[in-house]
C-alpha cells in the first residue's frame, strides 16, 4: 500500500486514506489479500481498536464481531464489511460523547 499523501488532503481525505491503509495492513496474510480472516480479524480489532472495544482477546467477542460483520457468510470479513464495523464504532462513540456532555453541562 503506498503512503499517505497528506500534502494537500484535507482531514476527511487522510481519514478516509488511513481506514484503507489499515485495512490492507491486516488483510491477505491469511488467503485473499482483499479481505480479512477470521485471526486477522483478531489482531485488527486487538491492535487498533483495544482500547474502544474492550478485551478483543475473547475468541466469543471475536466470533460475535466476525458474525455480526460477516453479511455474506463467507467467513471473511471485506472491505465494505469493515467499514460498516468503523462507522458503526464511529457512531456509537459519537453519541457517547454526546451524552456526555450534555451530563456535564447539567451539572454546572
Amino acid at each position: 500500500m503506498s503512503s499517505l499523501k497528506t500534502e494537500n488532503s484535507s482531514t476527511l481525505e487522510t481519514a478516509m486514506q488511513l481506514m484503507i491503509q489499515t485495512f490492507h495492513k491486516y488483510s491477505g496474510d491469511e488467503g485473499d489479500k482483499y479481505t480479512l480472516s477470521r485471526a486477522e480479524l483478531k489482531e485488527m480489532l486487538t491492535t487498533e481498536l483495544g482500547n474502544y472495544l474492550g478485551n478483543a482477546q475473547d475468541k466469543e467477542a471475536v466470533d460475535k464481531v466476525m458474525g455480526d460483520l460477516d453479511s455474506n457468510n463467507d467467513g471473511e470479513v471485506d472491505f465494505t464489511e469493515f467499514i460498516i464495523l468503523v462507522g458503526a464504532l464511529t457512531v456509537a462513540c459519537n453519541d457517547f460523547f454526546l451524552e456526555f456532555n450534555e451530563k456535564q453541562e447539567k451539572k454546572k
